[in-house]
């Protein structure tokens, strides 16, 4: 075996299986069967001379030999895929794949977009959007903006900004014949919905408004994404749950107008989410440093 490399297909086998501790998975994740990791595992022993595996009842155990030996084929593994992706992805210092949630980037990030791109000419964004978490390795993102509490545990979670929860209408529904200067009249009024997570936010508004919460329940419209709720809001469908980051814009234009002063803090916010080993690279630091500068200064502190 002196000066010859085993099997490349057996250190693939081996690493996988070692890996997971099951040939079943590492079948799996190298889309072959399971009697051919088997196979090329017993070929990969018979050119090494040695045991790798032992199987005790239903599990499988590396042998002290597997142990040592396995540490050396990850990291060689490991060099071939960044070696790979270095020469597929010339191009990666300079492109930066952000994804968020679809309503936070109509509403808020694509607007305000074209003022990191001025300042940074060399860096070609992407933007992607998703309700579920990113999987960095998996998708190619650099980073998320994401809305939760900030645990995310193996991933750096920079703060960004809170939300408060508020009514928001067209101002011609103010104008209309039905009246809207205390909460009670919302009674009267269609009230605007959307699903998924934010699908608490009216009745919490109306408990901490003092009003019955089966509000709520009456006839409205509901949509599964907030920026169609904000615009079914500015289009004098109905009143509107609105979340700062939402609707900011819109009110600072008089597409929308706040009827009452009742606001209500949001238990989470938003962060931007970033592998460890990646949250200091120059274009991430960019867009961190930019997004910084750019929430308001009334963005609040971490809930």
């Amino acid at each position: 075996m002196t000066g010859r490399l085993p099997s490349l297909n057996g250190l693939r086998a081996f690493e996988a299986a070692a890996r997971h501790l099951s040939f079943t998975l590492a079948a799996a994740e190298l889309n072959v069967t399971q009697t051919a990791i088997s196979h090329q595992i017993k070929r990969l022993e018979q050119e090494l001379g040695l045991k790798l595996f032992v199987r005790q009842n239903r599990t499988l155990a590396l042998t002290p030999q597997a142990r040592e030996y396995l540490p050396g084929i990850r990291a060689a593994f490991n060099d071939l895929r960044l070696a790979t992706d270095r020469l597929l992805r010339k191009d990666s210092a300079r492109i930066l794949t952000v994804s968020t949630l679809s309503s936070l980037a109509a509403k808020w990030l694509l607007p305000r977009l074209s003022s990191f791109q001025e300042s940074h000419p060399d860096i070609d964004v992407r933007i992607t959007t998703s309700t579920t978490l990113v999987d960095f390795a998996r998708d190619e993102v650099d980073a998320a903006i994401r809305y939760g509490r900030g645990r995310w545990p193996g991933l750096r979670a920079d703060w960004l900004m809170a939300d408060e929860l508020f009514p928001v209408c067209s101002p011609a529904l103010l104008a209309g014949g039905r009246p809207l200067k205390r909460p009670q009249d919302l009674a009267r009024h269609t009230l605007l919905h959307t699903s998924g997570g934010f699908g608490d936010d009216w009745r919490l508004w109306l408990t901490a408004a003092g009003l019955p919460p089966d509000i709520s329940k009456q006839p409205g419209l509901s949509f599964d994404v907030a920026f169609m709720t904000v615009q079914a809001a500015i289009d004098g469908l109905g009143v509107a749950i609105g979340r700062t980051s939402y609707v900011e814009t819109d009110i600072a234009k008089g597409r929308l107008v706040v009827p009452f002063k009742i606001a209500l803090p949001a238990e989470w916010g938003f962060y931007l989410v970033s592998p460890m080993a990646s949250a200091d690279s120059p274009k991430l630091s960019a867009f961190r440093e930019w997004l910084m500068t750019n929430i308001s200064s009334n963005a609040g502190a971490p809930p």
